[in-house]
């Protein structure tokens, strides 16, 4: 392992909740979570260091009961509280495969996890412990997308990656039509303008005022997040 040649030597992983339920409709599949840490494992042997952003919404969505009738404050808040428990749970699975990580909560559980402070979030990553960022940003109307961009911006990563469902950014649902062709790079400008589906505008914005590229792939392939780390062209990149 040559760490001087690495091409990204910090990385913020975006996860949705939904990443977690293999082919549930909700909750945790425990061999899709073992996957994951699996991959993360062979990234942080690469030298990488490695923080997470990871979602809840194969918990809870706090917007649809927003939309309900719920207080938007309290279903936000209660969604929080789910990447927590996703966060817990992602903690365990890397430590069971003998990767070091750390939760962090952005609100306070001390009983669980650390109260989120950048400086130690930084001590963290520089120790070569994978760092999981939970409960969002801490405040509600912010998505799990905007608290990735935050979070890759405050401890200075060198890119964005998103791991969903497809390999990478498509002109249409590839799933809906066959048609669709995936876009190999786009700007900034170009995935507000057009409003693709990469991230929520508030993140794509801060990425680009923060020149923090974002690249988009699959997470279900098995081998391209190493791919990725390796500086592989996987997915879709987004840069200026």
């Amino acid at each position: 392992m040559n760490e001087s040649r690495l091409v990204y030597r910090r990385i913020l992983l975006k996860l949705s909740g939904e990443a977690l339920m293999g082919k549930g409709d909700y909750g945790i599949d425990p061999d899709v979570l073992t996957r994951i840490a699996n991959e993360v494992k062979e990234v942080r042997a690469l030298g990488v260091e490695l923080g997470i952003v990871i979602g809840g919404g194969n918990i809870f969505r706090g917007a649809g009961l927003a939309r309900a009738g719920m207080d938007r404050v309290t279903g936000d808040h209660m969604g929080m509280l789910a990447t927590v428990i996703n966060a817990l749970a992602l903690q365990d699975a890397l430590e069971r495969v003998g990767c070091h990580a750390r939760v962090m909560s952005a609100l306070q559980i001390h009983e669980v996890s650390e109260d989120y402070i950048r400086r130690r979030a930084i001590r963290h990553l520089e120790k070569g412990r994978v760092t999981i960022f939970a409960a969002g940003t801490g405040n509600p109307f912010f998505t799990t997308d905007t608290a990735a961009a935050l979070r890759a911006i405050e401890v200075g990563a060198d890119i964005l990656v998103k791991g969903t469902q497809v390999d990478g950014v498509y002109t249409a649902d590839p799933k809906k039509d066959p048609g669709a062709k995936r876009y190999d790079r786009l700007t900034f400008d170009r995935v507000i303008n057009d409003k693709l589906n990469v991230m929520d505008t508030t993140a794509v914005v801060m990425c680009r005022e923060n020149s923090v590229p974002i690249r988009v792939f699959n997470l279900q392939l098995a081998g391209e997040l190493l791919r990725l780390a390796r500086g592989e062209n996987v997915g879709t990149l987004v840069a200026d």
